[in-house]
């Protein structure tokens, strides 16, 4: 059974910051954060917007997008690491303020990896007969968490939100494999505490308790594990890299990008960055980035695409897809398709 993206949608919040508002906030400059990070402007959200909030109007952009598009959905995944509360979950909360109330809802915590990883839930759900549409968002308020002290971390992070309606697609299109993994080794390197006050590697009583991250270790990590991850969906699925109609990744820091790149063979101009004008978005990036370059018209029905992503955990998560550009119809184009040959 081809499972598949058949709807997205995504949402930003109004308020952008720029680098020249941080120039008056603490000691940097926009040559600076360019020159490293490649981002100019993040999107920040209000003081009473919250990650539930990113996912309900990235779901109403969806809704706005393709008609009926969460008729039969019965199971939402929510990717965050920004969520609401402990309980209930970020994915109850947005389902229902979208008429989905009663549907069952899960979160997942694998920081930035997370949406590419829910997608690989939601096709588990499907393949194993426990839910046939799935609802999948990717919802952060990142600025609510990071160090607006630490110039190292806070010019990096955005708000934002994405949702997409998982479901099964017509033959030739769809996953085609999916490489999952995460080293808590690496946790020191990008982490927020919750519960404990500590983390292996992390001595007790010095943890931060907005997001730490030693930026140098993350780089390293985030080239090799970018490329091998990429690599490694692209052979479970019989493919190379000049097969890539489009790279998607996480969108971190462009000098990430383009070090994996270099390593897949793919080029720039076959690569989607947005990061300029949005930062790092953790759960939403890969989403936004989707929507930006199919609304530009880049991506287009049949392309093949690689979805990369990592983050804190150490974790990550990449996946090999045929772009299905059905309009939200998937599972019933699919099944118009079936009773026609049974006709």
């Amino acid at each position: 059974m081809p499972i598949g993206i058949t709807a997205l949608g995504t949402y930003v919040p109004e308020r952008v910051l720029t680098n020249k508002d941080l120039e008056g906030m603490f000691d940097t400059s926009d040559e600076w954060i360019v020159s490293r990070t490649g981002i100019r402007e993040r999107h920040l959200a209000g003081s009473d917007e919250f990650a539930s909030d990113m996912g309900v109007r990235a779901v109403n952009d969806l809704k706005a997008r393709y008609e009926g598009a969460l008729e039969g959905v019965d199971l939402v995944v929510c990717a965050t690491s920004s969520p609401d509360a402990y309980f209930p979950s970020t994915a109850a909360l947005i389902a229902g303020q979208v008429g989905l109330a009663g549907v069952g809802a899960l979160d997942i915590s694998v920081a930035c990896s997370g949406f590419v990883y829910a997608l690989s839930v939601a096709q588990g759900f499907i393949l194993a007969g426990t839910a046939r549409r799935v609802l999948v968002v990717g919802a952060e308020v990142l600025s609510k968490i990071v160090d607006w002290e630490d110039r190292s971390t806070c010019i990096l992070f955005g708000d934002g939100g994405g949702a997409a309606i998982v479901e099964e697609v017509p033959a030739g299109y769809g996953f085609q494999s999916f490489v999952l993994g995460a080293d808590s080794a690496g946790g020191p390197s990008l982490y927020k505490f919750a519960v404990a006050d500590h983390i292996p590697g992390v001595p007790v009583g010095t943890g931060n308790a907005m997001l730490g991250m030693n930026g140098r270790e993350v780089f390293k990590f985030a080239v090799r594990v970018i490329a091998d991850s990429g690599t490694q969906a692209l052979d479970k699925a019989g493919l190379k890299g000049n097969d890539v109609d489009w790279l998607v990744p996480h969108q971190a820091n462009v000098r990430i990008i383009e070090s994996a790149c270099s390593r897949f063979g793919i080029g720039m101009d076959r690569t989607v960055v947005n990061l300029d004008r949005y930062g790092n978005t953790s759960t939403a990036s890969v989403p936004l980035a989707l929507r930006e370059a199919l609304d530009d018209g880049r991506i287009q029905d049949g392309d093949q695409l690689l979805l990369v992503a990592f983050g804190g955990g150490l974790s990550w998560a990449a996946g090999a897809m045929k772009w299905y550009g059905g309009k939200g119809q998937g599972a019933r184009a699919v099944q118009a398709e079936k009773v026609a040959v049974s006709g």
